[in-house]
């Protein structure tokens, strides 16, 4: 598959198989995060894999889901939740304007790489970064800027061209669907707004 059509095909997945993600996987995602470009070339990143059980239960027991969705469709129920957790780290001492760019992109290179691998992701920055903090013994240096879900799929969301509302939905079935705005509505060419 192209790069392109990763793209295309990637959505957020909130419903997870409970078949463990290999090591070597997690950790080929990661490799693809640690390469990605950055400002001044600082790599201000470091990345936890949480793969244990014991652990990745209590990562899930600080992350928010899906603020979109009634609180019981958003997250995953029992039996589908993710099944490691990548924490993004920012290193303190590699501090740039540009650090939210730079994690962004390396992020992003980890999402499509697990997609490459057939590993869905969401990525979540609504969570409770003291208790997270606590549980991984991350020093203070250290400031916690997301976590990335991850696990095989559950769930196909399926994207449609935006209309008026950003908000996804689940339909009666529990499908998520996931407006995205067109090409005519973002792209102008030569002059803004010229299409």
């Amino acid at each position: 598959m192209s790069v392109y059509e990763l793209v295309q095909k990637r959505r957020t997945i909130r419903r997870f198989q409970q078949k463990k993600v290999p090591l070597i996987t997690l950790r080929k995602i990661v490799d693809s995060g640690r390469m990605g470009p950055s400002a001044m070339n600082l790599q201000p990143w470091e990345f936890i894999i949480v793969d244990s059980p014991e652990f990745v239960v209590k990562v899930f027991d600080n992350t928010k889901w899906a603020g979109y969705l009634p609180k019981e469709q958003g997250p995953p129920p029992p039996g589908e939740a993710p099944t490691a957790f990548i924490v993004v780290l920012h290193n303190q001492r590699f501090k740039s304007k540009w650090t939210g760019h730079d994690i962004g992109a390396a992020v992003e290179n980890m999402i499509l790489v697990a997609l490459e691998e057939s590993v869905g992701s969401c990525w979540i920055a609504s969570i409770n970064r003291v208790s997270i903090r606590e549980i991984l013994r991350i020093p203070e240096e250290f400031e916690i800027d997301s976590v990335l879900a991850l696990g095989y799929p559950a769930e196909e969301p399926l994207a449609f061209d935006l209309d008026e509302s950003v908000k996804y939905f689940r339909d009666e079935n529990g499908q998520l669907h996931v407006p995205k705005r067109t090409m005519h509505a973002v792209v102008s060419h030569n002059k803004f707004g010229e299409r």
